[in-house]
This record gives structure tokens, C-alpha cells and sequence, in this order.
């Protein structure tokens, strides 16, 4: 026999560390086929049986299937080539895998009903197509007909999800919180009240300016009033009410002072709304973006505020005998 070493197939199992049924198994694979037989018909294998059966084994382990170690052993397509393919399809099984624990973990969290359960997993495994259309019909449906697609630009970039195509557990779980938020008509007709609200307090045809955001005005009037820890219905309250007025003003129709906080009053109600904040939270985890501060503070604040004033202008009502 050539001075070759010949193993027969328990032999080939031991230095292997497998069974004489898997050698036997990929041996009538092909995978490993035997080099010689005995007068009695026994499997024979050479030295180099016990490399082919290492690397079988190992690229088992790593997942790839017969036919494409058929391909490897007989030089048809190139390791690196397999491997990469293999790596590739790994890659889908594992973002798979974490949309399933990312709404197994959710189902748990919230106790979902199997109802809430199963749109969750719908909104997880939608294609990157298809959560454009989603979120692309909810801004249509806040931008859509008011102004111009320039005019908002900006504004609908800002309120954009992009989930990364390898989003973590925390991303997959705050894009499904969103889309839920982006499919409930009543949030949808909120967004659109807070859009035509900044429509009518800006030029025609121009981009909303920072001056137009009375949330932003807020934040900037009120926070040193919320920080010195002033009461809101307090006569020492009263300068800020009427700066924030005052700077709010362009966003209002023109009346008396009263009347505006009023109409101030109806629009900071609108913006104080805990789903909008929730919507902007929630995005800054998909983006991966500074998680943004807290408007609630200085908006319950300047409610509190201008409910106060509202209620010492207006007369007290008769009651007729």
C-alpha cells in the first residue's frame, strides 16, 4: 500500500473524537470517502481522512450545510467565499432573532394581549421599505396640505426614525413604541393640530424660524422661573407670564392681552401633550441621538400659570333664582 498508513473507520473515530456512526455518515456523504478497502470489504481511510473529517466537522459546527461543504472539499467554490456567505446569512438569522426577543421582551414588560401582541410583532419585522411607507404616511398625514414640502422640510426631517439595519434591543423596542404612536389616528390628529399651529405663525412659503417654536420660547422664559422654584399662580409670577406673552405673541392672533393667553394657553396644552414628548424620546433612541430635555417642567409651569391669570380676569358667573 505505497507505505501509507491505513486507519480503519473506529480507528478514524477516535483520532477524530467523534462515532463510528457520524464517519460512517459523512463517509457515505461523500465527504470523506474511504481510500482503500479491506480483502473483507472494511472501510480504509489514509492520514488525510483525519484532516477532511476535522474540517467537516468544523464547518458543521459553523453552520454550513452539506451542500456547501460538498462545494469547499471538492475546490468547486473557495472557503473564504462559503464563509462569507455563511456570515451573511447569520447576519439575518441574528437581527431575526433579536426583533423575536426584542417583542418577547416587550410582550412581557407591558403583559400584552395576544391582540397587542401580534401587532407589535408585525411592526418589528417590517422590511426597511415598509417602515418607510409607514412613517412616510404618518408625516403625510400631519404635513400633508399645509404649506409646502420646503416650508417643513426641516421639521419632517427632524421627525424622522432611521432604524440602523443592526439595531439593539433598546432601538427595536422604542421603533415598535413609535410605530404604535405613528398608526393611532388620535395621536396622528393631535400632530397635525401642532403643525397647522406652527403653519399660522409663520410667514408664508418661509421655514419655520427658532423664534416660532413656543415650546422653545418656553423653555428659554420659564426655565429660570422653574430652577428658582417660583409658585406659578404667585404675584412674583407675573413678569414671566408677561414676557412669555410678549414673545409669543407673533404666534397669535393680535387682541388684548388677555384674549392672547387664552389662545397661548390653548396651544401650550396642545404641546404639553406626554405623547409628543414620548414620540421625540423614542426617536433620539432610534436615531441614536441625545436623548432631548424635558419640556414637561417648564410647560405644566406655564399652564399652571396662565390658568391662574385666566381664572382671576374672569367675572364670576350669576346664578339666577
Amino acid at each position: 500500500m505505497n507505505g501509507h498508513t491505513l486507519h480503519s473507520i473506529g480507528e478514524l473515530a477516535r483520532r477524530t473524537g467523534t462515532t463510528v456512526k457520524t464517519v460512517r455518515f459523512y463517509s457515505d456523504c461523500g465527504l470523506v470517502p474511504p481510500t482503500h478497502r479491506s480483502p473483507a470489504g472494511y472501510r480504509l481511510y489514509d492520514d488525510g481522512a483525519v484532516a477532511r473529517m476535522d474540517l467537516v466537522r468544523t464547518l458543521r459546527d459553523l453552520g454550513l450545510d452539506l451542500a456547501a461543504i460538498r462545494q469547499v472539499m471538492d475546490r468547486e467554490r473557495g472557503l473564504p467565499e462559503v464563509a462569507a456567505a455563511q456570515a451573511e446569512a447569520l447576519d439575518v438569522q441574528i437581527r431575526v432573532l433579536r426583533l423575536r426577543r426584542a417583542v418577547l421582551t416587550a410582550v412581557a414588560r407591558r403583559g400584552a394581549d395576544p391582540e397587542e401582541t401580534n401587532l407589535m410583532h408585525r411592526l418589528a419585522k417590517l422590511s426597511e421599505a415598509e417602515r418607510q411607507r409607514l412613517v412616510g404616511d404618518f408625516l403625510d398625514s400631519a404635513f400633508g396640505g399645509v404649506g409646502t414640502d420646503s416650508v417643513f422640510a426641516g421639521v419632517m426631517c427632524s421627525m424622522t426614525p432611521h432604524l440602523p439595519d443592526d439595531p439593539d434591543a433598546e432601538q427595536i423596542h422604542a421603533w415598535v413604541e413609535l410605530a404604535e404612536l405613528a398608526e393611532d389616528p388620535e395621536f396622528r390628529a393631535h400632530v397635525r393640530h401642532l403643525v397647522e399651529d406652527l403653519a399660522a405663525g409663520h410667514l408664508r412659503d418661509a421655514p419655520p424660524r427658532p423664534h416660532d417654536d413656543v415650546a422653545a420660547i418656553v423653555r428659554d422664559v420659564v426655565a429660570p422661573a422653574v430652577a428658582a422654584g417660583i409658585d406659578p399662580a404667585s404675584p412674583g409670577a407675573d413678569p414671566i407670564v408677561a414676557d412669555l406673552t410678549a414673545r409669543a405673541a407673533h404666534l397669535l392672533d393680535r387682541g388684548d392681552p388677555a384674549e392672547s393667553r387664552g389662545r397661548l394657553l390653548a396651544r401650550l396644552e396642545r404641546v404639553n401633550d406626554p405623547r409628543r414628548e414620548r414620540y421625540f424620546a423614542l426617536l433620539a433612541v432610534i436615531n441614536g441621538w441625545p436623548r432631548p430635555e424635558s419640556l414637561q417642567p417648564v410647560l405644566d409651569w406655564s399652564v399652571r400659570a396662565l390658568r391662574a391669570r385666566i381664572r382671576a380676569e374672569t367675572p364670576p358667573r350669576t346664578i339666577r333664582s
